[in-house]
This record gives structure tokens, sequence and C-alpha cells, in this order.
């Protein structure tokens, strides 16, 4: 055997033998299924164990868009932001061990913020499992609790059966995370390669059906209620039915605020928009929570941030709550009218049964919140003239300088309460964020993915000098790839909420919150992009224009005030109404 025979069969390109009948490995089988299920970007990083389909992933390149990461916790949050901003499944590609475990943090994230990611990771040979070999660890064992489905290929005649269930499960009724753990040798065995889409598992109901009793129960309760009151989700985003939303918030006159995930499902300027919920959110939007008669929860988790303490939650209401998980209803807060299903067939249902109505007292005494809000808080910190520049203020002015145009991605901590607080929003699925798990360093990597995801919109990713630098790697992603992604650091040379939290119920105990940064400019220039430091109110103006004038990838370094806080806040476990201002 020659040396160029040994090549053709070390790659194993597909074959034909008889009538269509394809022979190929289950590498090639496994990036043939991919492109079946629609991926054309894979966020990832080589390595022994997953060789083989880097190897296949070669002869793809033309179909298959590979984006190396720095770590795989990077690729991980990149395909999470690509899934959230194009409604389409994320999908990472890891080797074995360090690799796959690097990768844990995001699959959790992923679970917690319900979004659809498929992460591969590569395994050792199925004849060496359960032997402690090289970079061998029990994926499958350790990613059941934070998936939908994890699942070990042992076998190349399995790949097909298990790719198409992968995504199906994945995209499917609550999106969320799931692991397929690939051994080499199914990477490496023969396959006659045959791809059957997957649209049933027995006993797996993705979207209940839709029950008219408690379509016409929730219709009541609203048709009788003279303060409704509707919080928004991101159920509403996954299910595409912002349209829905609006019909349903207008034929009734409700006014709604958002949850952290659920902000731009309605635009900033809609009418019936009261502003954003939870601990850091607006005044009026917690307040009327313990004022309302009727709320009604659409594709939301009650969870504490938004919830504060469950003993004193919105106790004088009657709570609908719509959502496509049964778990979700009555877990936390208990439910009057419970509307299982997807919210995408759910309110426009309700909006049938609907009564047309006006509630314009109700709606109007929002703003007696918003005028308090706006004296206490808002004035100082966006629109101040003299003394340290603000992250609300730096916020305020480029979401302004983007024309509310924007995706906009955040870290975790203050920088992603102020984001929250103060970006706008004119298109949906413009905020991507860490939710649930709260992920410090989410931002870097998932504004590569976001970009990828929505090349042609601009990306504002704002973090803290912190988080910045638990992911700094990615910039030789964004260098290599040259991703136009624009990254606002607001540093204030502190862990900020932390510190927060310190100043407020510590004493001013500050306890390993201050930070020594290097010069992130450098730092950039170094990885080729371009940036600039920002010190003096007076230059912010041009350093925004600047940032903004291309699409290349650009870090823009704002030095604000050590000792901001994000106000309002409504101290963890307490009553919604407690506002610290």
């Amino acid at each position: 055997m020659n040396k160029n025979t040994k090549t053709q069969e070390l790659h194993s390109n597909p074959t034909t033998q008889g009538a269509g009948e394809q022979i190929m490995n289950g590498a090639h089988a496994f990036m043939q299924a991919l492109i079946h299920e629609g991926v054309d970007t894979i966020f990832g990083y080589p390595g022994g164990a997953i060789m083989p389909v880097f190897d296949a992933l070669y002869d793809y390149s033309d179909k298959v868009n590979h984006i190396l990461t720095r770590h795989e916790q990077g690729a991980t949050h990149a395909a999470q932001g690509y899934a959230r901003v194009s409604g389409k499944v994320g999908v990472s590609l890891v080797t074995s061990g360090p690799a796959a475990t690097n990768a844990i943090t995001g699959i959790a994230d992923a679970l917690l913020d319900s979004t659809p990611l498929i992460v591969i990771t590569g395994q050792v040979g199925t004849s060496l499992l359960g032997t402690d070999a090289f970079q061998e660890i029990d994926v499958v064992g350790i990613t059941q609790p934070i998936t939908k489905w994890s699942y070990q290929i042992r076998y190349a005649k399995d790949i097909a059966w298990a790719v198409a269930r992968a995504f199906y499960i994945a995209r499917s009724g609550r999106p969320g995370p799931v692991v397929l753990d690939f051994t080499k040798s199914a990477q490496n065995e023969k396959v006659n390669f045959d791809y059957k889409p997957c649209n049933f598992i027995r006993s797996y109901i993705p979207v209940p059906d839709i029950r008219m009793d408690q379509i016409e129960a929730a219709a009541d309760l609203i048709n009788n209620a003279e303060k409704p009151y509707a919080l928004v989700g991101q159920g509403v985003i996954l299910a595409n039915a912002e349209k829905a939303l609006k019909e349903f918030l207008e034929k009734a006159d409700i006014p709604a605020a958002s949850t952290l995930l659920g902000l731009s499902a309605m635009s900033t300027d809609f009418r019936l928009n009261k502003g954003f919920l939870g601990m850091h959110g607006n005044v009026a939007p917690n307040m009327k929570t313990n004022e309302c008669d009727v709320l009604i929860a659409i594709g939301m988790r009650f969870d504490d941030r938004v919830t504060g303490d469950l003993n004193t939650y919105a106790k004088q209401a009657k709570i609908i709550h719509l959502d496509i998980d049964q778990s979700e209803i009555g877990k936390n807060v208990p439910v009057d009218a419970p509307v299982l299903g997807s919210v995408a067939d759910s309110l426009p249902a309700l909006t049938k049964k609907l009564k047309p109505a006006s509630h314009t007292e109700w709606v109007e005494s929002f703003r007696e919140h918003d005028n308090r809000e706006h004296d206490a808080v808002i004035r100082k910190e966006v629109y101040r003239t003299e003394g340290e520049l603000t992250m609300g203020e730096v916020i305020h002015k480029i979401t302004e300088a983007t024309g509310n145009q924007a995706i906009v991605v955040t870290d975790v901590g203050q920088n992603q309460m102020m984001a929250a607080r103060y970006f706008k929003y004119s298109k949906t699925r413009s905020m991507v964020t860490s939710g649930g798990l709260g992920t410090m360093g989410f931002g870097i990597p998932a504004a590569i993915g976001a970009k990828m995801g929505a090349p042609e919109r601009t990306v504002c990713m704002f973090a803290g000098d912190g988080g910045f630098q638990m992911t700094i790697q990615e910039l030789g992603t964004i260098m290599q790839e040259q991703i136009g992604v624009k990254m606002i650091i607001l540093d204030n040379r502190f862990l900020g909420m932390v510190r927060q939290w310190q100043e407020l119920f510590f004493d001013e105990r500050y306890s390993f919150t201050k930070m020594h940064n290097p010069d992130f400019v450098a730092i950039a220039k170094a990885y080729n992009i371009d940036g600039k430091l920002v010190t003096k109110r007076e230059d912010l103006d041009d350093a925004i224009s600047d940032m903004l004038k291309d699409d290349k990838p650009y870090l823009l370094v704002v030095e604000v005030e050590q000792k901001g806080m994000v106000y309002p806040m409504v101290p963890a476990g307490t009553c919604v109404t407690n506002i610290i201002m």
C-alpha cells in the first residue's frame, strides 16, 4: 500500500457503493448530519479525542464556518450568543477531559437561560471507557443534571439517530442544551450514512396542546380586572411571539414590564412598556406588582430576583401564568389560572377572548413612580455634567449613538444591570446576557457569537474590568476572525457589584474587591484591535463616534466613578416594594 492510499483511507472521504449508498467514517457522517440540520457555524477547539471530526471538518470548510476560540468556555458562550440573536441552535465542538469540563459553565448557563445549544465533546475509544485512560472523564454523568439530554455515541451506526434527536430536543419546547459525547472509535468506524430528521420522541411532549378551559379562565380574570399587569419573559422571544404580545396588551390596555431576558421583546418606546423588573429594575414595575389585581406572567419564571420575599409577593392579585414548561407553573408563586403551552399559541387564543378595554388611569399611575425614580436616580446617573463619569451616562450615550438599533451584550455585575436599565431597544433579540447563572466572563465570547449570528447589526458589549479579564484571551479570536464587536469596559477598578454589597451590608469592609488593572488599550493593540482610554467627560462623544465609524473590532475603556451604585435596589429576600434609592 503506497502513501497516497494510506492517506485516502485515513481521511475516509465518502464513497458511493451501489445505488445511492454512501459509505463513510463516523466523523464525516457526523459532519453530514450537522449540515442536514442547517449548521453553518461552529465554535470550538481541537484536541486528541475529537481530531477525526476536525479532520472531516477540513473537507466541509466551504459549508461550515468554524471559529477557533481560545478556551472551551469561550466556545460555549459564543455558541450561546449566536443562538440568542439568530434563533438557531448554537453548536460548540471540543475534545475530551479538561476541554469537556471547561465547557460545563456554558452548558449550565444555557440550561438556566433556555438557550438551544449542542456541545459535542470528544471521548476516548469505546474499548478504553472505564479504564481511566488519558483525558477520560464521565461527561454524560457530569452533564446530565445540566442538560435536556446527554448521550454518549459509542458506535458509528448511532450517529445519525443521535444528532437528529439532539437537535430536536435542543430546539423544541423550552429550548436548552444537549451534550453528545463522541468516542474516538465511533468517529473512525465506517458507516452507511442515512439521515432522517427527528420530529417525535415517545413520552416527550415539547409543546402541550392549548386547553380552551384554561384560556377561558384566564380571559375571564382579565376581562373583569381593573388593574391588570403583565410580566414579559424570554419565552415571548423564544416563541417569536412579539407581535402576538403587542396585540394582546393593546386590546386590553395592559401595562407590561420585562424580566432581564425578556428585554427587547417590546420596543422601549412602546406605549405600554413600563420598563425593567427585578432587584435593580425600575421603581414602578416593582411597586405595581403589589398593587395590581390581576398579574399575568408570560413566558417567564418567577425567580428570586423578580419576586423578592415570596411571602409578600403580589398577595392581592390573581395570578395567571402562561408558560410552555409545566414545571414552572406554580413552582414558586401559586397560580390561579395556569395556561400551559407555547405563548405563540396561547397569546392569540387569549387575545380572541378578551374584551377591548381601557385602563387609562391605571396605566398613567405608573408615571408617578417614574418621575420619582428620575429625580432620585436617573438624572444624576445619566445626565451628570460634572464629577466623575458614570456607567449610566456611558451606556446612554452609546445607545443614542447607535439609534437604539444595536444588540447589547453584557458581562455580569454592575455593568449588566446598568445596561439593562439604560440601553434602549427597537428590535427583538437585542439583549444577550447571562441571567440565571450570572456568569462573569460571558461578555466577550457571547459578543463574538452574537456578531456571527447577526453580522449586519452593531454589537456593543459592556463589561467591568473584572469580568473582562476572565475571558480576555478571546481577543485572539476577534483578531483572527476580524469580528467587528464593539467592546466597552466600564472600569471602576473594583469588583463593583460585590463592593456595592460590601458597602451596604458589610460595613464597607472591601475584602479583596479592589482591582489593579493592566493597560487594556495596550493589550488590545497587541491583538491588532484599535482602542481608546477615556477619563474625561468632554472626550467621550468623540471616542464613541470613533468606535462606531466602521465595522472593525474596537475596545473603548472608560474610567468611571469607583464607588458608583446601581440604584434602585431591592435588597435580596425582601419585599419588592422595599426599594433603596
